[in-house]
Parts: structure tokens; sequence; C-alpha cells
């Protein structure tokens, strides 16, 4: 198997882990810090400041002439993370972290479909199949088996 690929799979794997303790970890800061937008902004310093740490290290630095081009949706990633982990911190613990994220992942895979089939925000146009819908009610039946 290809290094990158198997580099790939690796790196989702371990990101889908630290989505399932990210709740959960916030949601306990959440408790200290009197909200879930402060855990949100507190997770996110956190977040930023192991991210340019990272830069430094790597020596890698932002290209102004490139972010100057960017279309609009490209600067909107950081609310929609913000989003997340504000969501996340509220519902979790309300409706348990199974059922939170087997809903997190129907709505990802619903929209992912979506990206993919228009081709939307600079993704390569991958059609709407019957399987991929199928795959998406798979995985949707089984979020309803885990509410139960």
């Amino acid at each position: 198997m290809n290094p990158l690929v198997l580099l790939s799979i690796l790196a989702a794997l371990i990101s889908g882990m630290c989505v399932a303790l990210q709740a959960p970890t916030n949601a306990t800061l959440a408790r200290a810090a009197g909200s879930p937008i402060n855990a949100a902004l507190i997770s996110f310093a956190v977040g930023t400041l192991a991210l340019l740490a990272a830069a430094l290290v790597l020596g890698v630095r932002p290209n102004g002439a490139g972010l100057r081009g960017l279309p609009f949706y490209a600067w909107t990633g950081g609310l929609y993370g913000a989003f997340f982990v504000a969501a996340a911190v509220f519902a979790a613990p309300r409706i348990g972290l199974a059922f939170y994220i087997a809903l997190l992942i129907g709505g990802q895979l619903a929209t992912a479909l979506l990206l993919d089939h228009f081709g939307a925000l600079g993704l390569e146009r991958q059609p709407v199949s019957l399987t991929r819908v199928l795959g998406v009610f798979v995985i949707l039946g089984g979020v309803l088996l885990i509410r139960r």
C-alpha cells in the first residue's frame, strides 16, 4: 500500500478518536468555565497555541499573496469548528456520546454526498450513486439503533 495512503488512513482513524475524546473533554471544561462558549473559546486558544508551536517548529509560514486570492468560504472553517465544539459540549452530555457521534457522522456523510455530487468548495465532482445513498441510509439506520 502507498505509504501516503496508509498515513492518511491512520490520520483519519486517529482524528475520529479525537472527535470522540473532544466532546467529553470539553464538557468537563465547560462545567468549570461556566458555559459551552467559554469551553470552546479556551479549547480554540489551546489549539491555536499548539498550531503556532507546530508552525514554528516546522518553519512554515502563511503565503500572504495566496491568502488574498481566496474565495470567501475559505475563511469560514473556523466558524464551523467553533460551532462544532460548542454544539458537542452542549449536546453530548445531554443525549449521550454515542448518539451524538452517530448523528455527527450522519450529518457529515449527507453533507459530503452533496458536496461531492456538485464538486462544491473546490472538491472534485463525484456524482451521487444509489450505493452511496444506500450506504448513508444504512448508517442513519444505525443512528436509530444506537438511540434505542
